[in-house]
């Protein structure tokens, strides 16, 4: 079982069921039970939720705005996620702490990383808001990024399909999941699981990555009990 984690979650996992959109009550609550069910295992759990249920700024610059304001708008959702997520959990009874790489000070800490490493000690779920607080960088480079710097053991990547696949498994009938790969791999074969600097960080410090549905309650605490499930991402084979 792992010990310490960081869990990524995209904003749409937040969002209405059907579109992906806003914050719907239902899956923050489900959410937040699962975590809560990670964290009496006695699993430190930080956590990286994206904002697209709200605004994507890669596609919001296209309308012809700043890709850097837009960017900062989508660092913003991240926030409201992490606020409404964090409510959710502590209603399960677990302590939580919100972190961001701005400086909101009226509504959250921030990041520092001795001082989220306490956190987690103490058993509170940490989530991470706001990406690296730099534009032009995903929340799948600052999950990479604060996986690394708070020594999680393994980043799990929650998505809406089961692992990592040959092909587009919704388009390809006959797309085979790969169980495992490496970091080598994903990049000679053009896998589209993070981005590349997301992969360079993982990969440079070691820090394995599961690709599995989060939408399948019950997922998240097979793979934090190490169950084969979805696909894992390691530096060696």
């Amino acid at each position: 079982m792992y010990k310490r984690i960081l869990l990524k979650l995209s904003g749409e996992a937040l969002g209405d069921p059907g579109a992906g959109h806003g914050i719907h009550p239902e899956s923050v609550q489900s959410l937040a039970e699962q975590i809560a069910r990670v964290t009496g295992l006695g699993v430190q759990v930080a956590l990286v939720c994206g904002g697209g249920n709200i605004l994507r700024g890669a596609e919001f610059s296209r309308l012809g705005g700043h890709r850097a304001n837009a960017d900062y708008m989508g660092m913003l959702g991240t926030v409201i996620n992490a606020l409404a997520l964090s409510d959710a959990i502590e209603q399960q009874g677990v302590e939580t702490r919100v972190m961001t790489a701005l400086e909101i000070s009226a509504v959250a800490e921030g990041f520092v990383r001795r001082r989220a490493e306490r956190h987690l000690e103490k058993g509170r779920v940490v989530l991470l808001a706001a990406g690296t607080g730099n534009p032009f960088f995903t929340t799948d480079t600052a999950a990479a990024l604060r996986a690394s710097e708070l020594g999680c053991e393994a980043l799990l990547k929650a998505t809406k399909v089961d692992g990592v696949y040959t092909a587009d498994p919704k388009k390809d009938p006959d797309a085979k999941r790969y169980s495992s790969l490496t970091y080598d791999q994903v990049l000679e074969r053009g896998l589209r699981v993070m981005d590349m600097t997301a992969i360079t960080l993982c990969n440079e410090n070691k820090v394995p990555v599961v690709v599995f549905d989060a939408f399948e309650v019950g997922n998240l605490e097979r793979v934090v009990r190490g169950e084969d499930l979805g696909t894992t991402i390691r530096s060696e084979a």
